[in-house]
C-alpha cells in the first residue's frame, strides 16, 4: 500500500519494522535493505514500512543546484511497492520538517504515528536539523522510546559501493551497460510520443518515435541499443539522443526507431530501456551517408539485443 497521509496509515498499524530514506533509483542496495525490513517484519509479526519523502530533501534545501534524480516520485514509490512491503509512506518534505530536531521527528513520526519496534537504516543515513539523527543518536533514542536500531552495511558491486551518485554519473557519461548490475535493471526513462520533424520515415526510411521525456536524468548524447515499451509491448529498438548535427538542430531530441513496427503511437506513454551506447553523434556529409550509418546502427543494436545478457528481466 502506498500512502501519502500518515494519519491514515497510523490507523492501520499496531507495530512496525521501519526504514527511512530517499531511495533515489531504488538500486540493489536499497532493494536489499528494504527486503531485510520485509523479512524482519514477518519474522516478528510487525507491519513492514518504508518512509520516504517528496520532494527530495535536496530539492528543498539546495533547490536548482541539486542534481537530476534517477527516478521521479511516482516511479520510486512503484518500485518500492513492488518489493512487497506492507506500506510505503511518502511524507511531504519542507523546511519546517527539515528544521525538526531528530528526537522530535522520532517521537512524533516513528513512535507516536508508526509505532516503531525495529528501525533499520542504511549505512550512511542521517536526518533532522544539522543531520544530527545518525546511527549513534538513533540507538540512544531507541533505548529511550523502546525500539531497536540496526544499520545495514553498504552493498558492493565491482569493488565499489552502490550509490545513487555512482549510478547518476554513469548514466550521464553514457555508460548505461554498467548501470544494470547497480540498479538491478536497465536504466529507463519515460515520456510520451510527440510530433517531430517527420524526417525519419519520409526522408531516411527509418520512422522514429519522438519522445518528450518527463524524467530529469537521461544519458549522454549518442546512439543506443534500447528496448522500447509502448502499448503494453516491449520491442527492440535503436535510439538517438542529441541535436541531429547533420540537420543542424538547435534543440535536444530523443528519437526511437522501433524495429519492424509501423503503428500510430502519437501521444502514447513511452518507456525507453537503455541497454548499450553504440556511438557518439556524427555530422554526415549527406543523407546517403547518414542512412548507411543508421543501417549499421540497427544491425549492431539487433545483435546486442539478441544476446541473453541484454534481455529485460
Amino acid at each position: 500500500m502506498i500512502a501519502h497521509d500518515i494519519n491514515i496509515l497510523e490507523r492501520k498499524i499496531d507495530a512496525s519494522c521501519l526504514t527511512i530514506g530517499n531511495f533515489d533509483g531504488v538500486h540493489v542496495g536499497h532493494y536489499q535493505l528494504i527486503t531485510k525490513v520485509k523479512k524482519r517484519a514477518r519474522l516478528m509479526g510487525l507491519s513492514s514500512v518504508v518512509m520516504t519523502f517528496d520532494p527530495h530533501p535536496m530539492r528543498v534545501l539546495v533547490d536548482k543546484k541539486s542534481p537530476p534524480f534517477i527516478t521521479l516520485t511516482d516511479q520510486k514509490l512503484k518500485l518500492i511497492d513492488e518489493i512487497g512491503v506492507d506500506h510505503t509512506l511518502c511524507i511531504h518534505f519542507n523546511r519546517k520538517l527539515a528544521a525538526l530536531e531528530p528526537e522530535d521527528f522520532v517521537r512524533t513520526f516513528l513512535v507516536d504515528n508508526l509505532k516503531v519496534k525495529e528501525l533499520i537504516i542504511g549505512y550512511d543515513y542521517a536526518f533532522g536539523k544539522g543531520r544530527k539523527g545518525n546511527f549513534a543518536l538513533l540507538r540512544e533514542l531507541g533505548l529511550k522510546y523502546g525500539f531497536s536500531v540496526d544499520q545495514f552495511p553498504p552493498v558492493m558491486v565491482d569493488g565499489a559501493i552502490v550509490s545513487s551518485t555512482r549510478i547518476r554519473d554513469l548514466v550521464e557519461e553514457g555508460r548505461v551497460w554498467e548501470v544494470r548490475p547497480l540498479l538491478g535493471r536497465f536504466y529507463n526513462a519515460e515520456g510520451k510520443v510527440i510530433t517531430g520533424q517527420q524526417r525519419g520515415g519520409a526522408l531516411l526510411g527509418f520512422p522514429t518515435a519522438n519522445i518528450l521525456l518527463k524524467d530529469e536524468l537521461f544519458p549522454k548524447t549518442g546512439v543506443y541499443a534500447v528496448w522500447s515499451e509502448v502499448k503494453g509491448r516491449v520491442r527492440p529498438a535503436v535510439a538517438n539522443i542529441g541535436y541531429n548535427p547533420t540537420f543542424s538542430n538547435d534543440y535536444l531530441s530523443v528519437e526511437v526507431h522501433i524495429f519492424d513496427f509501423n503503428q500510430d503511437i502519437y501521444e502514447q506513454p513511452f518507456k525507453v530501456h537503455f541497454v548499450q551506447r553504440l556511438r557518439s553523434e556524427i555530422k554526415f556529409s549527406g543523407i546517403q551517408e547518414l542512412k548507411q550509418q543508421i543501417e549499421k546502427d540497427c544491425f549492431l543494436a539487433r545483435e546486442i539485443l539478441s544476446t541473453p545478457d541484454s534481455m529485460l528481466v
